[in-house]
């Protein structure tokens, strides 16, 4: 096998090896996905020690993944920032102008603002085109489109409830009321569709009903943060949004633009000639 020639190809190739590497290799393997930026600019002393581990640990990581050595992966990983149009921490940088006397909760909102401009720079990214248009005509094509999320997603895909149906897409959001989850996601045909949603830490609920439901022969969204997302495997289209930078509070900034994002496709995929779609039974 030879090593992959660009990040994307990388993800992809990270996420199947996933299982078969060792346990520091695991941990170096998250580290690169959710830190691309700080894996590129780094030397192998500034990584090991940002992950945790041994510089030595960076070469095996890279062997196992058919690199001749870290510089020849870390290439990949810098070769991924020269062909954006400037970093997001760029775009930032010019738009900063701190002031002396500003009060702490504007200082507050400012940091927000900008946590959130950068999360959506790195959306600019990682979700290309063709997945989007294809989960949007899965969605439009679906006899029903099913939804679930828990904890901090759940607004997500609340919000996709609402917004399909506004389209007249015939929807359900699935909330677990009653301890009725699993019967509820029981019940899913085979020509319906599942989205679902789930962030680190992710819900072993949503991962266990979409690896259920693609094992059955449903048709599984998912939007969730990196390539070793548990939610991957199970997903026919995958919609990843980054890591994020590190924060007491996580932001929603990525996930609901995306989330706004599929909605307009699938309206526009809506008023595309296409086969008629059966009617709700």
């Amino acid at each position: 096998m030879k090593p992959a020639s660009t990040y994307e190809e990388f993800a992809d190739a990270l996420g199947a090896a996933y299982a078969g590497l060792s346990p520091q290799q695991r941990v170096i393997a998250q580290f690169v996905i959710e830190h691309p930026d700080d894996f590129a600019l780094g030397t192998a002393a500034t990584v090991a020690e940002a992950a945790g581990v041994q510089p030595s640990a960076l070469v095996r990581f890279a062997n196992a993944m058919k690199f001749a050595g870290f510089t020849d992966l870390q290439r990949l990983f810098r070769d991924r920032l020269r062909q954006q149009a400037g970093t997001y921490r760029e775009r930032i940088g010019a738009m900063k102008s701190p002031t002396a006397d500003r009060a702490d909760a504007t200082q507050l909102l400012s940091s927000f603002v900008e946590l959130g401009i950068s999360e959506l720079h790195r959306l600019e990214q990682r979700v290309p085109d063709a997945a989007l248009r294809q989960a949007a005509q899965m969605l439009c094509a679906a006899h029903r489109v099913h939804l679930l999320a828990q904890r901090r997603a759940f607004p997500v895909a609340a919000y996709l409830a609402y917004a399909l149906g506004q389209l007249d897409l015939p929807v359900q959001l699935h909330d677990g009321v009653g301890g009725m989850l699993g019967e509820s996601l029981r019940l899913i045909g085979t020509d319906e569709l599942l989205l679902v949603t789930s962030f680190k830490d992710y819900s072993a609920e949503v991962v266990e009903a979409a690896l259920m439901a693609r094992e059955r022969g449903v048709q599984v969204i998912a939007i969730t943060d990196v390539a070793l997302s548990p939610l991957k495997p199970a997903a026919h289209v995958c919609l990843e949004i980054g890591a994020g930078a590190p924060s007491p509070v996580r932001s929603l900034v990525a996930p609901m633009c995306l989330a706004q994002t599929l909605v307009v496709c699938a309206g526009q995929c809506l008023v595309e000639p296409r086969p008629k779609r059966r009617r709700p039974r």
